[in-house]
């Protein structure tokens, strides 16, 4: 009996650009308000064909166990059946229109 290896595809926002990338596990994580990727993946080592959007990735994550996204810059997470090429995308022209939904703290206000 084979178990299937479960394979993600996350995008978010990321400094005015869209980042999608592949890994093998995407939780909420221990941190409040991230969603924690681990095990990223990226295109085999053994192909002469280079992206440059992934060599960038690749450069930017290399040495990285596991990475923090805050969950309102994600844009969606999909379950795949295989990899796909990790990409840059230049982000929406004129900003995002998407608000990011206030975080409240107990205590944050002012005494009286």
């Amino acid at each position: 009996m084979t178990t299937k290896t479960r394979l993600y595809r996350v995008s978010f926002h990321n400094h005015g650009q869209v980042y999608e990338v592949y890994c093998r596990r995407v939780s909420h994580g221990g941190l409040l308000g991230f969603i924690e990727m681990e095990e990223l993946l990226f295109g085999e080592k053994t192909s002469v064909v280079l992206d440059p959007g992934e060599e960038k990735l690749k450069t930017e994550f290399a040495n990285v166990a596991r990475t923090y996204v805050p969950v309102h810059q994600v844009i969606r997470v999909d379950e795949v059946n295989k990899p796909g090429l990790a990409r840059i995308v230049a982000g929406a022209e004129g900003g995002s229109k998407v608000m990011p939904f206030p975080v409240f703290t107990s205590g944050g206000g002012t005494k009286k």
